[in-house]
């Protein structure tokens, strides 16, 4: 027991201050991330939208993550990761307060789009900057600590949603807005005058001198990884859209019930993340980590299929939740390990780009062929895509010849 203690503290320990403040940030602003799981429920049992149009307006959610990962890699090279985050957090807030006074398909749809766009300039700039805060050998571990912060901020989130919810949708959209505007705040009061890990002048150079200016859209090994990002993801984000929606249709689990279960997926990521990166970064290689997470995603929507019951639904959110542990920060690192100095916006933006364009044809997809073949149907093909990926990646980043 005592070195099981042991194990658990080491994988805090040696993490820079300003990336446990970055994570309180993240933390404070997921913690009232309470209206994207809820938004499909939202749509179907407040505003009376189709099963169908419930998925355009959420696919809108992912055109506008394209775009704002776009924008967002492409700012913070040249702006700065600081401005962009903060402008970021800040347009969010009013975006939070005009959305429950959209009720028509259209309307809803421009107004995710926009809240969509604004708030995902931040990842890219996020990313880059818990690199930047972040010393050298524990990048991995700095990065999931950020993911601990926000999955953290997931379990309170949609446990507090499905309560409020019940009272008022309104009151999701608020909490929402009080929460990016806290988490601004300490991010302008800590952040603004910052200093971090930079890389001395002769390794720049170095860098400058290999691939700086290289682009990540010709790094063709990168760009297979980023698709193969995309499927997991695509699969993977069915717990924001369909996932919410198979509890309500098929188990008749009403909005308290369904934030209950989202919220202990993210009490499992927070309290296995660390413990289980740091045991994986010092055992394992990237590739096999990814490959691993895969193949546990495919499970977890494969076990719905298998067996009936309550108990069956948190099974099978404990192993998708193993898998986001071990798939996700490696994934990051993989970019991280990828870009040079120059570039490092725009690969962090390919990045989560891969989950942006996710966004767009998971809920579409998924919406889509469980209104027309059913939730078990679905649930077949995402275990048959993310069978074909876990391959994908076993080659993939065999090409890359990647340290990690």
């Amino acid at each position: 027991m005592k070195e099981f203690i042991r194990l658990y503290l080491d994988a805090y320990r040696g993490l820079s201050t300003p990336a446990w403040m970055l994570a309180l940030v993240m933390l404070i602003n997921r913690s009232g991330a309470m209206v994207i799981p809820f938004l499909g429920v939202y749509m179907i049992n407040h505003l009376h939208f189709s099963l169908e149009d419930t998925g355009m307006v959420l696919s809108c959610f992912g055109l506008g993550a394209v775009s704002g990962n776009f924008l967002g890699g492409w700012l913070t090279d040249k702006a700065g990761h600081f401005k962009v985050q903060l402008v970021s957090l800040i347009l969010t807030v009013p975006m939070f307060f005009l959305l429950p006074q959209l009720d028509t398909v259209v309307k809803l749809a421009a107004g995710v789009f926009t809240l969509s766009l604004v708030s995902e300039t931040f990842r890219p700039a996020n990313s880059v900057s818990i690199a930047y805060y972040s010393k050298p050998d524990n990048i991995i571990r700095s990065f999931s600590l950020n993911r601990m912060a926000m999955n953290l901020g997931f379990s309170i989130g949609p446990a507090l949603g499905g309560f409020l919810a019940a009272i008022s949708y309104a009151f999701l959209f608020y909490g929402n807005a009080i929460a990016a505007l806290l988490s601004a705040t300490l991010f302008f009061i800590y952040f603004r005058n910052r200093k971090g890990n930079e890389k001395k002048k002769d390794e720049v150079v170095e860098e400058e001198g290999n691939q700086a200016n290289l682009s990540p859209y010709k790094d063709v090994p990168f760009m297979l990884f980023s698709v193969l990002s995309c499927i997991f993801a695509i699969c993977f984000l069915q717990l924001l859209s369909t996932l919410p929606l198979y509890y309500r249709n098929v188990y008749k689990m009403t909005e308290a019930e369904i934030g209950i279960i989202l919220a202990f997926s993210g009490l499992v990521v927070f309290s296995l993340e660390m413990l289980v990166v740091h045991i994986a970064e010092k055992r394992f290689t990237a590739r096999t980590v990814i490959v691993a997470g895969t193949v546990l995603c495919a499970l977890s929507f494969l076990v719905l299929n298998l067996a009936k019951g309550i108990p069956v639904l948190y099974l099978s959110m404990f192993i998708i939740c193993l898998a986001e542990i071990l798939a996700m920060p490696f994934m990051a690192t993989v970019t991280l390990q990828r870009s040079s100095l120059k570039k490092r916006g725009a690969y962090m933006g390919i990045n989560a780009l891969s989950f942006s364009v996710a966004h767009i044809f998971s809920p579409l997809v998924g919406t889509r062929v469980a209104a027309q073949f059913g939730f078990e149907t679905l649930w077949w093909g995402t275990v048959a895509a993310l069978t074909l990926a876990s391959i994908g990646f076993f080659f993939v980043m065999k090409q890359m010849k990647l340290s990690a």
